[in-house]
């Protein structure tokens, strides 16, 4: 956590510009059922690495900070979250979850050659063809939520 120079405490949150929720609370409310609906037949484990690890490719601090508490009430090890930055270098991620977050990197990054076919087809390879399609309605959605709170600069309450 920053600190303030002067008091040596937290500095604090910028400030939020505006309230989705509030200003839009139609599409804010779809959006949730969006993400309702993203997250179906998917291990809800899986779900919330795919959702951080995509936050943090985007510097989502509220996202990161929401998905990371919530996998980890679902019994998620600090070390599997702190390290996927770098999953590839590490031996704790299945060959699913592995195939899952590569599919997260190209599609979040998706301007930097879009979804290669290798990723792709070992994505298809773990993942019947239902699972596919949420986990990318997944990845999907975890974008858009990304974009709304770096936009209106949600930030995560202090701990």
């Amino acid at each position: 956590m920053t600190t303030n120079e002067t008091t040596g405490g937290p500095v604090p949150a910028p400030e939020q510009r505006l309230q989705m929720f509030k200003l839009a609370p139609d599409y804010y409310q779809a959006m949730i059922a969006v993400d309702r609906a993203s997250r179906q037949g998917l291990d809800p484990r899986l779900a919330h690495l795919v959702k951080v690890h995509a936050s943090m490719i985007n510097g989502c601090a509220f996202c990161i900070d929401m998905h990371s508490t919530d996998a980890d009430k679902l019994g998620e090890q600090d070390h599997r979250l702190l390290s996927l930055p770098a999953w590839r270098e590490t031996p704790w991620f299945t060959a699913r979850e592995r195939a899952a977050l590569a599919l997260t990197e190209s599609i979040t990054l998706v301007t930097q050659g879009h979804v290669p076919d290798a990723v792709y087809a070992e994505a298809a390879a773990r993942f019947d063809e239902t699972e596919l399609a949420q986990l990318i309605a997944l990845i999907a959605t975890i974008n858009v939520w990304n974009r709304l709170s770096i936009s209106t600069r949600m930030s995560p309450a202090a701990k």
